[in-house]
């Protein structure tokens, strides 16, 4: 390991936090790629070894042995091989499920192996070794040193996607880098992550330097390398800053069963305990509220209400609109629709400012909520039975009037 190239593959392993088997395996394409450009033939399958312990290469034309294939099936083969190439791409699969091909680049038949080697067989692989050229060291450098950086280069991204891929649905801590017009970019350590403007808190502000935690949406393979989008406003924030700072949570001891969320402004989270010694708001709120504020403190000033979760549609329902008192619910099972009666002095509580208390009831619920008062609903329901009884007394006064009586039956002479 005392050689200049094994000293400089540690090197790039140790700055690049890349496994030396990466950038062996770099290594080796790279002198293959460089041997094919300058030397190579072509139905030469070019393959390079690399000894790290001596520092010396290795080239090879690597066969695997196939049956023997008569001059028909070859003329054959490269006929079909003609018309595919101007046929639709969506024929791969059948063509894949042919018998196989003889490629002359990557396969030797049997009767050509046993040549090399009597003891040959189908299905075996067959490493010639080449010669190297004395020049090829001096002009193969440019190449290998091209091929390795892009090579190194996608070793890196596929590390990156394979570690952040297995945190998708976790939160993360990052360091903004900058705001841009339609996203901010931020530091994970050894990648970037995009925040869209649609997955910012609209209450916060992001400036370069700034440590916050993030929720990783997803993380894909960009045309750049790997693609990870996180967000602020995103629910599970909530419920991971939740398994985060309370232990009853993370242990499953409580579980969060839903939550609405009116991005910067207030939070709704149900909860439910299936310990009886356990109090799930309390313990969620904690000893003077220490709970409770930090999670608000971590989501910028963004109030939390803590809702009591019940089976019982009815009183889940009153619950998701506290503080307001709610008198009785009418239900309809059918549209999903719930009907919520309340005194006077509590409508505005009910509804909140702007329509949020009830707005982020429906959505903690998944019902349709409509917030009423007590007078409104029992007048709306007098003036129904009013209207339902003046209805029915006209309908029976325009048949027993002898006036009516005539107008029908004169109209039926005059039909006639």
């Amino acid at each position: 390991m005392n050689n200049p190239i094994a000293s400089a593959i540690k090197q790039v392993c140790d700055e690049k936090n890349i496994p030396q088997e990466y950038v062996i395996e770099a290594l080796e394409f790279a002198l293959a790629a460089a041997y094919r450009k300058d030397f190579g033939e072509k139905n030469q399958n070019i393959k390079a070894e690399f000894d790290i312990q001596t520092g010396d290469s290795r080239i090879f034309d690597v066969k695997t042995v196939v049956r023997d294939f008569s001059p028909e099936e070859l003329e054959d083969q490269l006929a079909k091989v003609t018309e595919h190439r101007v046929e639709d791409k969506a024929d791969k699969q059948d063509e894949a499920e042919e018998e196989k091909r003889f490629n002359p680049k990557t396969d030797i038949m049997i009767s050509d192996a046993k040549i090399l080697r009597e003891d040959s067989d189908v299905g075996e692989v067959i490493k010639t070794e080449l010669p190297v050229n004395e020049e090829y060291g001096r002009m193969a450098a440019q190449t290998a040193k091209q091929v390795i950086i892009q090579k190194l280069r996608e070793a890196e991204r596929d590390l990156i996607f394979d570690e952040f891929q297995d945190r998708q649905d976790t939160l993360i801590m990052a360091t903004v880098q900058r705001k841009e017009t339609s996203r901010v970019l931020l530091d994970i350590g050894r990648g970037t992550a995009i925040m869209p403007n649609e997955e910012l808190s609209p209450r916060e502000r992001y400036m370069p330097g700034d440590r916050i935690k993030v929720y990783v949406v997803s993380v894909t393979r960009g045309t750049r390398g790997p693609e990870i989008i996180v967000s602020r406003s995103h629910e599970n924030l909530l419920r991971k800053i939740f398994e985060t700072e309370i232990p009853e949570v993370e242990s499953g001891a409580i579980e969060i069963k839903a939550v609405a969320r009116d991005v910067g402004e207030r939070a709704k989270v149900a909860v439910v305990a299936y310990q009886e010694n356990i109090d799930p708001i309390g313990s969620c709120i904690g000893q003077r509220g220490s709970r409770i504020q930090t999670i608000i403190a971590e989501l910028g000033g963004e109030k939390v209400d803590i809702i009591q979760y019940d089976d019982d549609v009815s009183i889940f329902i009153m619950n998701a609109l506290s503080p307001a008192k709610i008198s009785r619910i009418e239900l309809d099972q059918e549209n999903h629709r719930a009907r919520v009666f309340v005194k006077e002095d509590q409508l505005s509580l009910a509804i909140g400012k702007g329509g949020q208390n009830v707005r982020l009831a429906s959505q903690l619920t998944h019902w349709n909520i409509e917030v009423v008062s007590e007078q409104e609903g029992v007048g709306q329901e007098s003036k129904d039975e009013e209207m339902a009884d003046n209805k029915e007394e006209n309908s029976d006064e325009d048949l027993d009037t002898p006036e009516n009586l005539a107008e029908i039956l004169t109209g039926s002479e005059d039909d006639k």
